[in-house]
């Protein structure tokens, strides 16, 4: 059996997880892109918080604001310069896919470059990095936890206030399941696809700005972590905001505790290998149940069941 510090790892990350893959599910939901630059949008979360403390020496928690709001900026930018343009000459979904690979590439270079300035302004190495050593314990639990748990329970506390009770969430819901429609009612979609863009990459930013309490963060991680984000919303489903948390705590447990048990077999070398899980998940999702968890028809597959028991009996 894992022990707890294995088993509190897990949970932590399924946190940070399933707000990331909320992130690229609304993303989706709205334009239909698949959104490459996810990762990306976590990492400026990342950078926002170590530039905060290497400057002006501020806990990193205290940084969550301020990632929401940069992460959603360049969510919104990404939206507006590369998306939008593409959207309006026609792109296909393919084209569109291809431009947010090509945009997570520039930002990868765009963080390398930020990386070595931070490092020579603050006479510190900023291309490698983690916040674990500036953690603290909350009721004898580690602040992690904790605060990636309230993190995750506000954020959805939040959207279901927004979505099911503000006029706003019910444009944004009715773009959401069928844009067309919605702007002959009168509903200005591309506001909400603005804004849905907007809180991708704020969502994402906030998760990325915990992330180094629970894993090193160097330039290239957003291209690491952008197999389990998708691996997330798959499982939970690409229509469905509900079923990329469910997704991101699937995918998030078993990356963490399946590695870790293969690595208790076959040796710590195994670690390296964790994103082979999210990969294998990935493949079997897209076999049984290509519309992810949200997309099967639960009450047919329990009268089958029903069924197929009352047959054997």
């Amino acid at each position: 059996m894992p022990g707890m510090e294995v088993l509190t790892g897990a949970l932590i990350y399924s946190n940070l997880l399933a707000l990331l893959a909320v992130g690229l599910t609304l993303a989706y939901i709205t334009t239909a892109v698949p959104n490459f630059a996810q990762g990306s949008f976590a990492v400026v979360g990342s950078y926002t918080a170590l530039t905060v403390y290497r400057l002006f020496r501020i806990q990193p928690y205290v940084s969550l604001p301020l990632a929401f709001v940069m992460g959603g900026i360049v969510g919104l930018l990404s939206y507006l310069l590369v998306l939008k343009p593409l959207i309006r000459r026609g792109a296909t979904i393919v084209t569109l896919m291809i431009a947010t690979l090509a945009l997570d590439l520039i930002l990868l270079g765009l963080r390398g470059i930020y990386a070595g300035y931070l490092g020579k302004l603050t006479g510190s190495p900023c291309e490698m990095y983690m916040f674990t050593y500036l953690d603290f314990q909350i009721f004898g639990m580690p602040a992690i936890l904790v605060i990636s748990t309230l993190v995750i329970v506000v954020t959805f506390a939040v959207l279901f206030t927004l979505l099911y009770k503000t006029k706003f969430g019910i444009a944004l819901r009715a773009s959401m399941e069928n844009p067309a429609l919605a702007e002959i009612m009168g509903v200005n979609v591309e506001y909400t696809r603005m804004f849905a863009w907007f809180l991708s990459g704020a969502l994402a930013a906030m998760a990325g700005c915990l992330l180094p309490f629970k894993q090193e963060i160097v330039p290239a991680t957003a291209e690491i972590i952008i197999v389990s984000i998708f691996a997330a919303s798959i499982v939970g489903g690409l229509n469905n905001i509900y079923g990329a948390l469910v997704g991101g705590y699937i995918v998030g447990m078993s990356e963490s505790l399946v590695t870790y048990w293969l690595s208790t077999v076959f040796g710590a070398g195994m670690l390296v290998y964790g994103k082979v899980v999210a990969l294998a998940i990935i493949i079997v999702t897209l076999l049984v149940a290509p519309q992810g968890i949200a997309g099967v028809e639960w009450r047919l597959v329990a009268k089958k069941l029903q069924k197929r028991g009352a047959k054997e009996v």
